[in-house]
């Protein structure tokens, strides 16, 4: 096991993206598929301590190292790399997709109110979602659902792991009675509304 469990951190190390179980099945066929379930789990059990800077964790239907999240502004001193951000159409649009996959753009319109197109293209663009096909209906619309590159993202371990609309409604609370404890009583609806929808 001790080396067993050596020779899949390192392949978890080197990869560039998550790595499944079906995938460590299929590099060291000399092992049984539990005894590399155990050494995953023997891995994780090592990493996850509180003073460890690398942790193992579950995301997109694999295993990958990543840094602790609380290690983010230190880690942005070395790498000068700005953290990823969306505009509030971007995040709209991807939110839809996320929890209504397969939807068609004509749906996420409806949903949203405008014109989504140009928001479409550049989440294809950063591989966030793509098309899964076309819808059977007249016109037969393409359809859209989010990709392996999204989970990874935002660190979930597959769409199952997406918060439920509880506990975005939970956190949409406290977020808004922390911000108007914040803001002055001048600040109008109008303020807020303003700026559109750019489509990225």
């Amino acid at each position: 096991m001790p080396q067993l469990k050596s020779i899949v951190e390192s392949l978890i190390f080197v990869a560039e993206s998550p790595v499944t179980l079906d995938r460590l099945s299929a590099l060291l066929e000399e092992f049984d598929r539990n005894e590399l379930r155990d050494a995953v789990a023997a891995l994780r059990e090592e990493y996850s301590g509180e003073e460890r800077g690398v942790v193992l964790v579950e995301v997109a239907g694999g295993f990958q190292f990543r840094t602790p999240p609380a290690n983010a502004d230190y880690l942005r001193r070395l790498t000068k790399v700005r953290p990823a951000k969306f505009s509030q159409s971007a995040l709209e649009t991807l939110a839809i997709i996320a929890y209504r996959q397969p939807v068609t753009r004509a749906e996420i319109e409806y949903l949203r109110g405008v014109d989504s197109g140009g928001v479409l293209k550049t989440l294809l663009e950063k591989k966030l979602i793509k098309i899964l096909g076309k819808k059977d209906i007249p016109g037969k619309p393409l359809i859209y659902g989010t990709t392996k590159e999204f989970l990874e993202l935002f660190g979930l371990k597959d769409l199952r792991s997406l918060p439920t609309l509880k506990e975005i409604r939970e956190l949409s609370e406290t977020t808004r009675f922390e911000q108007q404890e914040e803001l002055p009583l001048a600040v109008s609806a109008d303020t807020e509304n303003e700026g559109g929808d750019t489509g990225e």
